[in-house]
């Protein structure tokens, strides 16, 4: 539906289902009410000129490729009901500046956030166990990772093509699992990065 603008969703939906508004390209904003506890997978892909949604307490996964190539997304606040940022969720999304990732995730799926080329910094909180494979690559204006305690496991390449990173905080005391079978490196600097981690993680 190219020329729908604007939607109001009731209450009583609690499901966005599989491509329910994909490639709808003149939808700028939507509210989506506090019935929604899932959203589908390439529910709003292709979106182009949404520039603003909210996301209610109410939703606890995000689909894959959810909002793939909204490329006018400028910022989202993911709320702490949701355990699942699923694979593509949010890649291409290029005017993506900020991203608010709460302490209830626990998975950052595969190419979540691959080329979201406005991204500044990320925040990986303590509740975060995986980040998937090239979950972050190609955000090129990245400067600063904070990687949380509970990450186990980073997939291949989850930031590669993020080449202007100077700065890396991982806080796991124990070494992350890498995939190094992937054939891409984790990281990938124009310069010289710094890599902060425990103390007791180098003593051990």
């Amino acid at each position: 539906c190219t020329s729908l603008a604007s939607i109001d969703i009731p209450n009583s939906v609690t499901t966005i289902g599989e491509s329910a508004f994909a490639s709808c390209e003149s939808l700028a904003s939507i509210d989506i009410p506090n019935s929604v506890t899932t959203i589908g997978e390439y529910a709003f892909s292709s979106c182009e000129s949404l520039a603003s949604i909210n996301i209610p307490n109410s939703v606890t996964t995000i689909g894959k490729a959810a909002f793939y190539f909204c490329t006018s997304l400028a910022s989202i606040d993911i709320p702490n009901s949701v355990t699942t940022i699923g694979e593509q969720a949010f890649s291409y999304c290029r005017s993506l500046a900020s991203v608010n990732i709460p302490n209830s995730v626990t998975t950052i799926g595969n190419y979540a956030f691959r080329e979201c080329k406005s991204l500044a910094s990320v925040n990986i909180p303590n509740s975060v166990t995986t980040i998937g494979k090239a979950a972050f690559a190609d955000c090129k204006s990245i400067a600063s990772v904070n990687i949380g305690e509970s990450v186990t496991t980073i997939g291949g390449g989850a930031f590669a093509g993020c080449y202007y990173i100077t700065s890396v905080t991982c806080l796991a005391k124990e070494c992350p699992v890498y995939d190094k079978d992937s054939g891409f490196n984790m990281f990938y600097v124009y310069k010289t990065a710094t890599l902060y981690v425990p103390k007791q993680s180098i003593d051990a």
